[in-house]
């Protein structure tokens, strides 16, 4: 400023002290030409004006100029011009690519995009894409923020600005405290919201869920995080799911956060679960709730609510859940007979295949009253096991046939000892032979039950009739 007003008006404004010195002329109101000389603010002025031939690094110092100054009111038209012209090169420079990033996320894309470049082409293709990520590692989140928001609005590669945010959050963290930690966290969350789906990888994402594990982030994003990972759940593997139960909570993995993913992949938007996407989240459930299932801490309500959570139209076979629930129940063995019940409200019997039907049909680890439905609601399946063919031979000599009496129920099918089974099937044979015993152990005890029953009602009656005539016989 004193070199203006003792040079006749001259100086030399660059990019390293075009800041400061605009706040000095806005200052002292350096406004008014004084001798036909234009002003101090006038001369910033024309300096901004020429932002487009600044050279990459004077670009940079500027921005860092107005980090280090942000409460000053005109560092803020200093900064907008700064990084709406950066990042109009940047998008310059990633049309200007011959294999743009969008067209993978990954290197196996970028190969067969460019499959006629050599190993060497394709790395400096990549860097062409991502040179830039160093130089802005100075940047605060808030500055960061800013400049994706530009850069969403200029209509940069998505997959880059995803692949910069990650980039960012690993340099940044190895120096940051915890709070620090969470502002880049909470901000590399909400620019990611922003992004399109395909953006960011599965991945990547449960990456960044287990940063936050040992972060106090906001409620708000770490909902966002959780819809992101239930949008992308259909690509997610075992080895995500299984993520430690925070502090205090005794279950081994966190199942209430496994919850909430599937509940965000159910409510992600009408039209977006297709039926093959229900069908490879129900098939990671079902792996997720057998390595869950041996928990000895594992409430029932817990294992119910991951078993229930999916329609039933996302299974083509219920033979995974059921050997889960068969496991829970082996683990669980002091569980009340109610709840065993309960555990099997989760199964469709009539999407077991023959063989989880059959040793469904001899499992005392299940309940009797359960078994039993099984058993009544596949009498088709059942017939079809025991549909004579040309190449059978009649099995009369069952282990359970002695002293069977006559039945008139729909459930005799179950037991009919006059069927056949082929004769090279002796595994089959024998499975049949056990769920006749099942069945009519089971009515046997239905029976016995129904005789007590009706031995308690009458010993009520009479009592009654007694308690009535014990006035009479008083008087």
């Amino acid at each position: 400023m004193l070199r203006f007003c003792y040079n006749n008006g001259t100086t030399d404004i660059t990019p390293s002290n075009l800041l400061l010195t605009r706040c000095a002329a806005e200052f002292m109101e350096m406004k008014e030409s004084v001798a036909g000389v234009s002003n101090l603010f006038e001369q910033t002025e024309k300096t901004l004006q020429e932002i487009n031939f600044w050279t990459w690094s004077g670009l940079l110092i500027a921005l860092k100029q107005c980090q280090n100054v942000s409460s000053v009111t005109d560092s803020s038209v200093v900064l907008e011009k700064c990084l709406d012209t950066l990042v109009g090169r940047l998008v310059l420079a990633s049309e200007a690519s011959p294999c743009p990033s969008s067209c993978s996320t990954d290197s196996s894309g970028i190969r067969f995009s460019c499959d006629s470049k050599s190993s060497e082409s394709i790395k400096t293709n990549s860097s062409r894409t991502t040179w830039w990520f160093e130089d802005l590692l100075f940047l605060s989140p808030l500055l960061v923020e800013m400049l994706v928001k530009s850069m969403l609005s200029r209509k940069l590669d998505h997959v880059v600005i995803s692949k910069f945010l990650l980039y960012y959050q690993k340099a940044k963290f190895s120096t940051a405290t915890t709070d620090e930690k969470c502002k880049i966290i909470e901000m590399v969350l909400d620019m990611h919201y922003n992004l399109d789906h395909g953006s960011i990888s599965c991945k990547n994402l449960f990456g960044i869920l287990r940063v936050t594990l040992s972060l106090n982030i906001s409620k708000c994003s770490r909902n966002k995080l959780e819809n992101m990972i239930g949008s992308h759940l259909d690509q997610a593997t075992l080895d995500n799911l299984l993520v430690p139960s925070p502090y205090g909570i005794r279950y081994l993995y966190d199942v209430n956060l496994v919850l909430r993913i599937l509940k965000a992949f159910l409510h992600g938007g009408t039209g977006l679960v297709t039926p093959i996407r229900m069908r490879k989240v129900a098939g990671l459930i079902d792996l997720y709730i057998a390595e869950i299932a041996p928990d000895p801490c594992l409430k029932t309500s817990k294992f119910l609510a991951l078993a229930t959570a999916l329609p039933d139209s996302a299974r083509d076979s219920y033979d995974e859940l059921y050997h889960a629930v068969d496991m829970y129940l082996e683990v669980h063995s002091q569980l009340s007979q109610e709840d065993r019940v309960k555990m099997c409200c989760g199964l469709n019997y009539e999407k077991l295949s023959p063989q989880a039907y059959l040793h469904l049909s001899q499992n005392t680890k299940f309940p009797p009253k359960s078994a039993v439905q099984a058993l009544i609601s596949r009498p088709a399946k059942l017939n079809n096991l025991l549909r004579p063919t040309p190449s059978t031979t009649p099995y009369n000599n069952s282990p359970c046939s002695s002293g069977k009496e006559d039945k008139t129920s729909e459930q005799d099918v179950l037991y009919d000892e006059n069927f056949d089974v082929s004769a090279d099937n002796e595994k089959l044979r024998t499975h049949l032979q056990g769920m006749q015993c099942r069945v009519m152990e089971l009515e046997k005890i239905c029976k016995k039950m129904q005789s007590q029953m009706e031995k308690i009602t009458k010993s009520k009656v009479s009592g009654q009739s007694n308690a009535r005539s014990l006035p009479k016989l008083c008087s």
